[in-house]
């Protein structure tokens, strides 16, 4: 992988991770149009380190309030907002995990498709569409409670599923459950924040025990470029998120869903 691929494979992965336009549709597009070969394991450790850096930055102030309620709720029997918040973004994570434990190789032999990727960006989008349109917005994220953690939880475990986009999921769940967009785009950045650690986790100890060179040079790159872009993009979309809606995501979901087909179709 040259560096100007590592470039633009973390500038993509930094502006795709947080935004509901699914990151994994954009990243079989350079390999589908221009032929551009897997980018490995270490460069995915790396992208993930550098997008879990740009949110736990980002939301700096809010982990170390949230950390701090939860561990003193376990320790001192203390009850806040905040440890019951942290305690509702722990429990939104078992499923993603839960199915992450027992799904995780039928993903990745059956449904790492780009017709998968192609239906799923449209289907999801369109959803996303529909419950914007008829959210209620009237609770933030200090509203989630158990039932609605789950729920939740729930959307950003069938997120596995490739084109579905992790944030996407989150956040229709959390429209559809009358959170208004900016308290379901935090309540969802939020949420990636232990579920970006585990993957990274996981990736790093694959890593670990593999035998693959690795390009630092290209680590380095995909480090910066992914913290950056990611951090960035999260600041923009909660700025903008409120006024313009989710229309233009939808929009885009759907041109890039059609895109794919197109593409695809073309192709055989």
């Amino acid at each position: 992988m040259s560096h100007f691929e590592a470039f633009m494979l973390a500038l993509i992965q930094g502006l795709t991770e947080f935004l509901p336009i699914s990151s994994s549709a954009h990243l079989i597009l350079p390999s589908q149009v221009f032929g551009w070969q897997d980018q490995g394991l270490a460069f995915d450790v790396a992208v993930h380190v550098g997008t879990l850096a740009a949110v736990v930055m980002y939301f700096r102030s809010e982990v170390v309030s949230l950390l701090s309620a939860w561990l003193a709720s376990i320790f001192k029997g203390h009850r806040c907002r905040e440890a019951s918040l942290a305690w509702m973004i722990v429990l939104a994570t078992i499923p993603a995990c839960v199915f992450g434990f027992f799904m995780a190789d039928i993903v990745e032999l059956y449904l790492r498709s780009a017709w998968v990727i192609a239906i799923t960006t449209i289907v999801f989008g369109l959803l996303l569409w529909w419950v914007d349109r008829r959210a209620s917005q009237t609770r933030d994220e200090y509203d989630a409670n158990a039932k609605r953690s789950l729920f939740i939880g729930l959307a950003q475990a069938a997120a596995m599923i490739p084109g579905t986009s992790r944030s996407g999921a989150t956040m229709t769940a959390a429209l559809y459950l009358g959170f208004t967009r900016e308290a379901a785009a935090r309540f969802s950045f939020l949420m990636s924040i232990p579920i970006i650690l585990l993957a990274g986790t996981y990736l790093g100890t694959k890593l670990v025990e593999s035998s693959a060179p690795i390009d630092f040079g290209g680590l380095g790159i995909g480090l910066a470029v992914s913290f950056i872009s990611a951090y960035a993009c999260i600041h923009v979309f909660l700025k903008l998120v409120t006024r313009i809606g989710m229309l233009p995501f939808v929009i885009y979901r759907l041109v890039l869903g059609f895109g794919l087909i197109a593409l695809l179709l073309s192709q055989q």
